[in-house]
């Protein structure tokens, strides 16, 4: 039998911050951050107009429908962001975590994406495609999370190799992440 859905006020969008290394904030990050710092991390966010935190997917940016990935929409990084890497992932999947989408190198000015537009490089998905591959859990599985996670990055460039896995790309941004903001959607067939 699959887990409950975590309550609504755990599914609200989550915001972390990690140490970068040599930044003269990393004190600060480990006591908890300055006002200022903490002010900027809640205003990245990270929000769909096609879906609210916690609520289900609309079948459009699944597989049972045009499979296309839905907008997506945040707010000013921290100071010292130069690039963006978004992830999308099941931790429901029966066979453990299955990642849908990666996306890297996306330009520290963009605030957004539109439905099914391709920004950044893509990665390559659980399915073996680069690109976004929807929602698609097995039918009768029950209710799956699908957690987007767009990470604040304080490189530029993230040295890939060619065509890397979600997975490759994940690893590589969490060294130099220096914020992350979640949103969780829900999908069942």
């Amino acid at each position: 039998m699959r887990p409950k859905l975590l309550a609504p006020a755990c599914l609200l969008i989550s915001l972390t911050a990690a140490g970068c290394g040599a930044s003269d904030n990393s004190a600060n990050r480990a006591q908890g951050g300055t006002v200022m710092e903490q002010a900027t991390l809640a205003k990245l966010g990270l929000t769909s107009a096609a879906f609210r935190a916690g609520q289900p997917i609309p079948v459009q940016y699944t597989c049972d429908g045009a499979g296309r990935s839905p907008p997506l929409a945040w707010g000013e990084p921290p100071s010292g962001t130069k690039s963006f890497a978004l992830v999308v992932d099941d931790p429901d999947a029966p066979s453990g975590l299955f990642r849908h989408w990666g996306v890297y190198d996306i330009a520290a000015s963009v605030r957004s994406i539109a439905a099914g537009q391709e920004v950044g490089t893509q990665a390559v998905n659980g399915f073996g495609k680069p690109g976004y591959g929807g929602p698609c859990p097995p039918r009768g599985d029950g209710i799956h999370r699908y957690r987007f996670r767009l990470l604040a990055l304080a490189v530029d460039r993230l040295p890939a190799r060619r065509e890397p896995s979600c997975q490759a790309v994940e690893r590589e941004a969490n060294k130099h992440l220096l914020a992350e903001a979640i949103l969780i959607g829900t999908y069942q067939r």
